[in-house]
């Protein structure tokens, strides 16, 4: 009897493990297509960033009026959001109706935190927000239902939270994909699909360059949201702290991506604003973010962006707070200006006292 049922529960396992691959298969996308099969493909990639995503409508703005356009999307967290409404209508026209939507937003839209939700989350001891919020802003604005039905390929990215892999889902609902992309551990519930528990696709994937390579491109323009770099002291409140935290890894981890590339990929990061300030927990500049990164967007492509294969200099670590406090002992990068702001010296590396 026993050694039957030592051979049941290893056929079981054995099952569980197949059901488990199939599954992951079936959410990602069609399989990884030669680079070599078919003439160069463009996608834009939208990085997570919380509120700070409306600057990548203003960079969309910019890319489009210069005649930039793309083959395919990819998007994690916010830019899940930004990507599909931009796969559904990538027109200046649809950018327009993006701007609108950000310009329309507020806090309560996609956080909703009242005295419900925090006893709510006493009580359940799992997760603080419902994602009601953000299901009613992708079914209200975004016009199509399922992924493959987008004008754009559109790949989401989330993380499967039991094993810390990155999902792909380019098929099946929309709204479920964002959600689960967008759904910040604690803050919001995973998504379960099949036997998979998903979340925020920032969380393993923050700018996901390697997801639209895998998928056949071979050109990429990197739509980063930024982070508060001239912010005098932390946020106050536990989103707020962990949307800054996440801004700050989704840029380590873009740079990371970036430098592992293929020699053979072509990829543009568009820069972000900076000196930037505020918190991606508030979404009452977002007309601001807008006018100022298109701006930006549009002085950078006036300077020859689209003929430097590099990394902003705005990417990397800094602090405009801090800067005015360095000692004398400091490392410079020539040519790394991080603002155009005259008052800032050009530092890369530098050392506080």
């Amino acid at each position: 009897m026993k050694a039957g049922s030592d051979r049941r529960g290893s056929v079981s396992r054995e099952r569980d493990s197949a059901r488990r691959d199939m599954t992951t298969e079936a959410l990602s996308s069609t399989p990884p297509v030669p680079r070599s099969a078919n003439p160069p493909k463009t996608a834009f990639v939208f990085a997570g960033g919380g509120s700070f995503g409306s600057v990548q409508v203003g960079m969309l703005r910019a890319l489009l009026s210069h005649g930039v356009t793309a083959d395919m999307v990819v998007g994690a967290s916010v830019g899940a959001m930004n990507a599909a409404y931009f796969a559904g209508m990538p027109t200046a026209e649809g950018v327009e109706r993006l701007a609108g939507i950000w310009r329309s937003l507020h806090r309560q839209d996609v956080f909703p935190i009242t005295w419900r939700t925090v006893l709510g989350f006493i009580r359940r001891r799992d997760f603080l927000i419902s994602a009601d919020g953000v299901r009613r802003l992708i079914d209200t604005h975004v016009p199509y239902r399922n992924l493959e039905d987008a004008k754009l390929p559109l790949h989401v990215v989330a993380t499967d939270l039991l094993s810390g892999g990155t999902v792909v889902l380019s098929k099946g609902p929309v709204a479920q994909a964002i959600v689960a992309s967008t759904a910040i551990p604690a803050a919001f519930a995973p998504v379960q699909l099949e036997n998979l528990y998903l979340a925020d696709g920032a969380i393993t994937c923050n700018t996901p360059v390697r997801v639209a390579v895998a998928r056949g491109a071979q050109r990429l323009f990197v739509l980063p949201t930024g982070y508060a770099c001239a912010m005098e002291a932390p946020p106050r409140g536990a989103i707020a702290s962990a949307l800054h935290a996440l801004t700050l890894l989704i840029a380590r981890q873009l740079l990371h991506e970036l430098h592992g590339l293929e020699s053979g990929i072509e990829y543009f990061v568009v820069p972000p604003l900076c000196p930037l300030s505020g918190s991606p927990h508030d979404f009452s500049q977002t007309d601001k973010l807008i006018k100022r990164a298109a701006e930006s967007t549009h002085t950078w492509l006036a300077e020859g962006g689209l003929t430097r294969r590099e990394i902003p200099p705005q990417m990397h670590a800094h602090n405009h707070h801090r800067l005015l406090e360095l000692s004398d002992r400091r490392v410079t990068t020539p040519g790394h200006s991080f603002c155009k702001s005259s008052n800032l010296p050009p530092i890369g590396l530098f050392e506080l006292r």
